[in-house]
């Protein structure tokens, strides 16, 4: 006679559901991440088809991607276990199931941060304990590899004259498979090698060592390609990007070498619009960069490769350690105070904290809603190296003793709705965190005491470039007086101020009418009629730069500001399609054609 078959416990019950939301969870995270990989692949088909356009809608697309992925998943956990919205008690087990789950998956870190967006969704709660997500990292991906390696080695030492220098250079070049013809290779190789001899002057050898990393897959941002990689000989190593651009006929040519850890700091800056590269394991991407730029933030390294949540994730982490390891408090961040944010910082820490005012100052009128969505504007949009990334978080609870006493005051009469005192921690309910940058205003009259006429001229004239590219870009930034601006450790003037940002195209440039009568031209007020959204370019000169000598400086390089013909002239060519050309890098390193 057979034996009855046994009925699981009810511990074995939750084992197997718990079990099942995991591999729910991440099958979710995997469907994002082929489309991830997928959008990447159509970069750069886009690129060889010259198709710039579609190439700036996958770069939008891409970032949306995240959160939409996640609500799938969210929707298909909760109708099949609609139990995990209501039953706490599952989640320590799904995470518990979840973590075997990514012994060798190629995106753990990722995969982890997933399942982090999709419990706090479904649980919807403002606090979640550690033991129900991924609060530190449960996979090692120190040295996760994928079915390739990540960045190839090629071996140039052999050949007569460094012929075995530019035939390794030529193969690298080649390896990437691009389908458009090269214009003159030959004639960028030897402008090339030129440009990498003056990194390695006589009388400097090739070392047995010697060897030339580049990773695996192109970088793709805007009109360009990047080859990416690091010279090695002996104990000398050289971190370097080449660009490739097509001329008019859609033929490739190499446009400059990028040498050292600075130039590709500026490359992969927080200013620029994110990356699109082929990742198989991210981690192994980011450890590679990490090698040519040690100075970058982890957090900022996956941003730059796209994915942004990835880097809030340990730009969180980072936060709460480097509150761990120190013991200044958050003060209110020097320079003019905004009348649409309060912006606080902590001087140990390179970042500033931007909360929303309940109350806006006049002429501002807007509500809280704009401000977000202006916010969510330049998240989508090319930021041309000319504004500042933000990361956005919500309920952020940061321990009460932290802050300087100024600063909660402030806080609580001028911010209240968005902050609350639970305990020893303040809770923040939405709040913008950037790269922490010395204002315009404050920079300048840094300067002006010490009498730096070369660095006022300088950074005037990097100011009134920052404007002319947004403009290029198609955005107008709304209030561009200099304390909106902050300069970058690089001298890189950046505009950081979004609650007035517009698109060019929305914008209506006039020139003012003449006054008919002496009555009109004495009024206070204007005797002509101003719609929304009408600029009058002829009164920049009197509020973009204050002093004589600053404002002389000032429009001796960009008088054309005050032209409605320039503006006008900006929107036609946005109007016609045409993308123009902002280079991360130094007009002079550009080689010649």
């Amino acid at each position: 006679m057979s034996e009855p078959a046994r009925i699981p416990s009810i511990h074995e019950a939750r084992g197997s559901r718990a079990a099942a939301i995991a591999r729910e969870i991440l099958a979710g995270f995997d469907r994002h991440y082929r489309l991830f990989r997928a959008a990447s692949r159509e970069a750069r088909r886009l690129f060889e088809k010259s198709d710039w356009e579609a190439m700036r809608r996958l770069a939008r697309e891409r970032i949306q991607m995240y959160d939409a992925r996640v609500e799938e998943a969210v929707r298909a956990v909760l109708d099949r276990f609609p139990e995990a919205e209501v039953d706490e008690s599952l989640w320590p087990a799904i995470k518990l199931a979840y973590i075997p789950l990514l012994h060798e998956h190629k995106q753990p870190e990722c995969a982890e941060t997933f399942y982090n967006s999709v419990a706090c969704q479904v649980l919807h709660r403002r606090y979640y304990r550690n033991e129900f997500i991924f609060w530190r990292p449960a996979v090692a991906t120190e040295h996760l590899e994928g079915d390739e390696p990540a960045y190839r080695s090629y071996y140039p030492r052999g050949g007569a004259n460094g012929s075995g220098l530019r035939a390794t250079l030529e193969r690298i070049a080649r390896d990437f498979g691009l389908a458009n013809p090269f214009e003159d290779l030959r004639r960028d190789l030897r402008s090339l090698v030129r440009a990498l001899r003056a990194h390695f002057p006589r009388p400097t050898r090739a070392r047995p060592s010697l060897q030339i990393q580049v990773f695996g897959s192109l970088f793709f941002r805007n009109k360009g390609a990047y080859i990416v990689g690091k010279v090695l000989n002996g104990n000398r190593e050289l971190p370097f990007a080449v660009p490739i651009l097509q001329n008019e006929r859609g033929e490739l040519f190499l446009d400059a070498l990028l040498a050292g850890e600075e130039q590709l700091l500026i490359l992969f800056s927080y200013a620029r619009a994110y990356f699109v590269v082929d990742m198989e394991v991210p981690a192994a991407c980011v450890s590679f960069l990490r090698t040519l730029m040690p100075k970058k933030p982890r957090a900022e390294m996956y941003n730059a490769v796209g994915l942004a949540k990835q880097g809030k994730t340990l730009f969180y982490r980072d936060l709460f350690y480097h509150l761990k390891h120190s013991s200044d408090n958050f003060v209110v961040a020097p320079g003019i105070k905004g009348m649409v944010m309060l912006v606080f910082t902590l001087p140990s820490f390179m970042y500033v904290f931007k909360v929303i005012r309940d109350r806006f100052a006049p002429p501002k009128e807007m509500d809280h809603a704009t401000v977000k969505r202006k916010y969510l504007l330049v998240k989508y949009h090319d930021r041309v190296g000319r504004l500042a990334d933000t990361l956005e978080y919500s309920m952020v609870a940061l321990p009460i003793e932290r802050f300087d006493p100024a600063l909660l005051a402030e806080l609580k009469a001028e911010a209240a709705s968005n902050i609350e005192i639970e305990g020893d921690r303040v809770v923040i309910k939405h709040m913008y965190i950037e790269r922490r940058m010395q204002p315009l205003n404050l920079y300048l009259q840094e300067v002006a005491r010490d009498g730096d006429e070369t660095r006022m001229r300088d950074a005037l004239r990097d100011y009134g470039c920052a404007i002319k590219e947004l403009a290029g870009a198609g955005i107008f930034p709304g209030d561009m007086l200099i304390k909106n601006f902050g300069m970058t450790r690089h001298g890189r003037v950046v505009f950081y101020d979004y609650d007035e940002i517009e698109y060019m195209t929305d914008c209506n440039f006039r020139r003012i009418p003449p006054p008919r009568t002496p009555e009109e031209e004495m009024a206070a007020e204007p005797y002509y009629t101003v719609r929304e959204n009408d600029v009058f370019p002829e009164q920049f000169a009197s509020f973009l730069v204050n002093g004589h000598k600053a404002r002389e400086a000032f429009l001796e390089d960009h008088s054309d500001l005050m032209e409605p013909a320039f503006w006008a002239g900006k929107q036609e060519r946005l109007r016609a399609g045409v993308q123009e050309d902002v280079f991360p890098y130094p007009q002079q390193i550009r080689f010649r054609r």
